[in-house]
Parts: C-alpha cells; structure tokens; sequence
C-alpha cells in the first residue's frame, strides 16, 4: 500500500514558494498518537535538569534552648536559656516557634531525577512527531499556521545552507511561518515569581522547530529569532516536540531531515536501521486498532448486515408475586409452580397438628385441700408480721 506524499518547498526571496518535488510521508507519522503517554514522559524528563536544594541544616537550631518540663504550668517545647532579655524563655526549635526552624527540612539528597524507560521515550517521540504532521493539533497548540501551504512543512535541503538571520527572516515569511514567530515576540511578559530575581525576567510562547539533517550554518541563522528552536532530526528531544507535555508542536523540516524518518524510526513493515531494543531493531509502536473511527465501523455495511434488528413492542409486564404469602390465589398459584407437593405437604402437617393436640393430656384441677392450704399459709404469716 503506497503511503500518502508530501510536497518539497523551495522559496525565491520575495516569490511564493513552489515545489517540484514530493516525498513519502515516513512512517512515523501514522504512529499511534497518545497524550497519556507523552504527558507521562514529559514529567518525568523535565525532572532531569532539577539543581538540589535545602535550607542550611542549622537554620533555626542556633539558640541555646532546652524544654523546663512538666509541673511549671507551661509546654514542654524548648526555651531559650539565660536571662536579661525578652528571648530567654522564648519558644525555639520547633516549627511553631518565632525563630525555629522548618518542618521536616529540605534536604540534598531528596531524589531529584527520574530515570525514564527507553522504550517509552521512543514511543513518546513518536506519537509527538506523528502529531506536528495534524494541522488541527498544531493549531489547537496555538501555532499559526494559516498561511502556511501544506502540514507538515518539508522545505528544500538549500536552507541548512543559510548563514544570515535575515535570509532565515525571509525564508520563514515567504513559508507563512513568520506569523507565529510575531505571535511570540507579542507574548513576551514579565515571569511571575521570584524567577524574575534569578535571571529568568522573561517568558514568552514557542514558536517553529527546524528539524534539520545537517548543520551547514542553520543554527547560527535561526539562533537570534524568538521562539524559534532547532534540533537535529537524529536526536529529537520531546521536550522540544511537546513542550509542556502537549502534542501539536510546529516542526518544519528540511528535505533531508525528512527521508532519515524512516531509517531513524522504521516504518509499520522494515524495523530502524539506527535505533535498537534490547540488541533488536526497533519497531515503531502499533495503535490497537487499523481504524478506530468506531460510528464508521459500527455503521459499516459488514457490521450492520449481521446485527438483529430492533425488537419493537415491549415485553408484558407481569406481577412479581411472594409465594410464601397467602393460602390462596395468586400466592398459592406462584407456589404450585414453584414446588406442586407444598399442597399436599400443608395437609399433613396440619393433620399432625390435629393429632397432637387430640393426644395431649387436659389440665387437672388443684385439690381443694391444696387451695385452701395456701390461704392458711398466707393468713398465718401476716399475723405473724
């Protein structure tokens, strides 16, 4: 199956930009496209550039304090010791005290970095290069790309030969690309925070990524326009790809960074020629379904030419009924289907019932004798008392 093409673009200064050339649309492109996994890899990588930090470990511990006990009426936090000054008998140590120091302090040896799976990585990259190459993702990103003629952009390998910023100027307005860098340079604002006292003033939003394959000048020529970032295509950093850990960054690609994609990353038949997992060539990751449009396939003549039609009407009702209430009626009847002996078995029983109470013994009366025993008995103790 023959994968779709993308057109080669080559700029005039101040003409239109033309192409007489296309290229197939590597396989990395129709990579798998997962926001989970690459927001994932991005946490986790932009660990890997943290500086330890920690209060000085005797921040708060300098006083001379000791607790006064128990019986004084007071806690037994730590107090200053000594006298002739309002902190002696002052509070310290303790995180609650004016002066003390932290809670649990920070330390140097806290895990700063995070090792991150190879194969996860590849996967992210891959999902994030297949994502610069879907127009509605790069917009939805915030790039502008209106005026661009095609996505992704592939431009003529003649650009890794540029040594002036402003060819670089001129080659991305000629392109439409120059759009986003001006959205960058309008977006520049003071950093919130004290990052403003640690030179880092500024921030401001990302513009193009020029993937290149060889460094002929181009770095020098795109280095001083805002936003712009340059990576070469045979180590491609998701931090760049996906900044924030969010698909859809703005990539254009010169014409020989573009036909590496393929040996980089393979395709869905021909493993990498350059990368290796655990000594075997790497293969690109497969989404788990060929389409996942799932109203087209449910709608699809094959699926509905097997599917049973609706049933029309409704099922009747009918009445849920206890069939240990009740001797008769709709109880009795719910019984017999459920056990037909239980008719037969009620008229032994209550038979057997009838026969026990015939055999049991009538109640003799007490003598009189007996009767009037009691009453004499009763008689004599209250005269007693």
């Amino acid at each position: 199956m023959s994968r779709p093409t993308v057109s080669v673009y080559t700029s005039a200064e101040g003409a239109a930009p033309t192409t007489d050339k296309a290229l197939a649309l590597p396989g990395v492109f129709l990579a798998p496209i997962r926001p989970d996994v690459v927001h994932f890899v991005h946490s986790q990588m932009s660990m890997n550039k943290r500086q330890a930090y920690s209060v000085n470990k005797y921040a708060g511990k300098t006083p001379s304090a000791a607790s006064w006990g128990t019986g004084r009426a007071v806690s037994r936090i730590p107090r200053v010791q000594g006298g002739g000054t309002h902190r002696s008998g002052q509070g310290a140590f303790g995180n609650m005290c004016r002066g003390g120091r932290m809670f649990a302090p920070t330390k140097t040896w806290r895990k700063w970095h995070r090792k991150v799976n190879v194969t996860q990585k590849r996967y992210a990259v891959a999902s994030a290069v297949a994502a610069s190459g879907v127009p509605a993702l790069v917009m939805a990103r915030g790039h502008r790309i209106d005026a661009t003629p095609e996505g992704p952009l592939v431009i003529s390998s003649a650009a890794e030969q540029l040594t002036k910023t402003s060819a670089a100027v001129a080659m991305l307005k000629s392109f439409g690309a120059y759009d986003d860098v001006e959205k960058v340079m309008g977006s520049k604002t003071m950093r919130a925070g004290k990052g403003k006292m640690r030179n880092r003033r500024f921030v401001q939003r990302r513009g193009p990524l020029i993937v290149y394959g060889t460094d002929g000048g181009l770095t020098k020529a795109f280095r001083n326009i805002p936003g712009v970032e340059l990576a070469p295509v045979s180590s491609l950093n998701l931090l760049q790809l996906a900044p924030g850990g969010h698909l859809g960054r703005f990539c254009i690609w010169t014409e020989s960074a573009f036909e590496q994609l393929d040996a980089i990353f393979g395709t869905a038949e021909t493993p990498s020629s350059v990368k290796v997992h655990n000594g075997n060539p790497y293969r690109l990751p497969r989404g788990m379904m060929t389409n996942s449009d799932l109203s087209r396939i449910i709608n699809s003549d094959e699926v509905q030419s097997v599917v049973e039609a609706p049933k029309e009407g409704s099922k009747p009702a009918v009445a849920k009924v206890n069939p240990l209430k009740g001797v008769s009626g709709p109880s009795k009847a719910a019984m017999d289907v459920l056990n037909p002996a239980m008719a037969t078995l009620k008229k032994k029983r209550a038979a057997e019932q009838a026969a026990n109470e015939k055999s049991k013994k009538p109640k003799t009366a007490k003598p009189e004798e007996v009767r009037k025993g009691k009453k004499a008995f009763y008689r004599a103790m209250v005269a007693d008392a």
